[in-house]
């Protein structure tokens, strides 16, 4: 079957539209007619040639859309249904037996590698393959194919423009504060960046009832969405940025979920937290190498935390259904940082995302 995919056939790009030929649907495959789709950061981390991405590819993974075929076996969703498309799991190892399937044992090859189990792709090009299968959807295309494990189906009504970037930035930065760091009501928080993953998790504080967030952003104007979503003090990350949390909460923070991976600011984290406070890591640093040292002696006395968080530890057939509800009730306003393009401005779209002119970039797929 043929549709359009935005082609990356080099590292870094750019994205070339293509007419490219779409396999059918195996056994557990949702062939997926896409109206939406988010850029992540994640999608030009990999555009680089990061993990080993083959080219040419076809990147995206926070899809949406209506299905248009299933292969066998699948029951969950039929042709027609509005889904919401997120990571891939296997269903069957130890972490996704106990509901933790952003931890799946085999989250890499099922969601970095860009092929299927089997080393065939869904898509090709002229009869050659074309690198698909990221994030088990590859949806900067009209069609896509993704597993009934990742598919989330959707209501009727769906604004699927809107809810296309809760497949992973909106469900990271929300489930970082909400789910990941278990944050209670009355608990204080510092966001470490306020792209869209940060925003999500001021979002996140914010519900889960937090008496103070802090957000710490360089761009004016990412502070001021910030301010505007609620964020009761923003920093602009220069200087001692420990010493300016502190003037706020003198105590220090119960939280700190780092969403930039700048590491001058993300290495002053350890001296933010208050006792018993946490650290929570999701923004990838600039180098594979990049290191947090922490104060061993100050940790122990301190009873402090640091982990790393993949996904905002999402259960996603539990906790998409949560952030859409959040999303109706007008607690998840994940509109005011989006911004719609076409399919065809993709390149547009990433540039102005690389100069702060937006800052989730959707793509609308006719």
């Amino acid at each position: 079957m043929k549709a359009t995919a935005a082609v990356l056939n080099q590292p870094n790009g750019p994205f070339s539209l293509e007419t490219v030929d779409v396999a059918d649907p195996q056994a557990g495959e949702v062939r997926v007619a896409i109206k939406a789709v988010g850029i992540c950061h994640t999608d030009l981390v990999i555009a680089s040639g990061a993990m080993g991405l083959q080219f040419p590819a076809v990147l995206g993974h926070e899809g949406a859309g209506i299905v248009d075929a299933v292969g066998a076996s699948v029951t969950s969703v039929k042709p027609g249904d509005k889904v919401l498309l997120t990571f891939n799991s296997c269903g069957t190892c130890k972490p996704c037996d106990h509901h933790e399937p952003a931890y799946c044992n085999h989250f890499v090859p099922l969601n970095m590698l860009a092929v299927r189990g089997d080393g065939s792709t869904r898509l090709t090009r002229d009869g050659q393959p074309i690198a698909d299968n990221f994030f088990g959807q590859s949806s900067f295309a009209t069609l896509a194919i993704a597993n009934e494990r990742n598919v989330l189906k959707l209501d009727a009504d769906a604004d699927l423009a809107t809810l296309a970037p809760l497949g992973c930035g909106i469900q990271t930065g929300a489930g970082g504060v909400m789910r990941s760091l278990a944050a209670k009501a009355g608990e204080t928080l510092v966001v470490l960046g306020a792209g869209a993953v940060g925003l999500s998790a001021l979002l996140g504080g914010l519900i889960a009832g937090c008496s103070t967030i802090i957000v710490v952003e360089p761009q004016e104007s990412r502070r001021a969405i910030a301010t505007q979503l609620g964020a009761t003090h923003v920093l602009d990350g220069q200087g001692d940025v420990a010493a300016a949390v502190r003037a706020i909460l003198p105590e220090g923070a119960d939280m700190v979920l780092d969403t930039s991976g700048f590491m001058p600011v993300v290495e002053q984290s350890v001296n933010m937290i208050a006792n018993r406070g946490r650290i929570g890591l999701l923004g990838v640093p600039g180098s594979l190498d990049a290191m947090l040292p922490v104060p061993v002696v100050q940790f122990l006395t301190q009873g402090g935390t640091v982990r790393g968080i993949v996904e905002g530890d999402s259960d996603p057939a539990v906790f998409l259904p949560e952030l859409i509800a959040h999303h109706k009730a007008g607690r998840l306003p994940i509109e005011a940082f989006s911004k719609t393009y076409r399919l065809d401005e993709i390149n547009q779209a990433i540039e102005d995302a690389h100069h702060g002119k937006c800052i989730k970039a959707v793509l609308i797929v006719d």
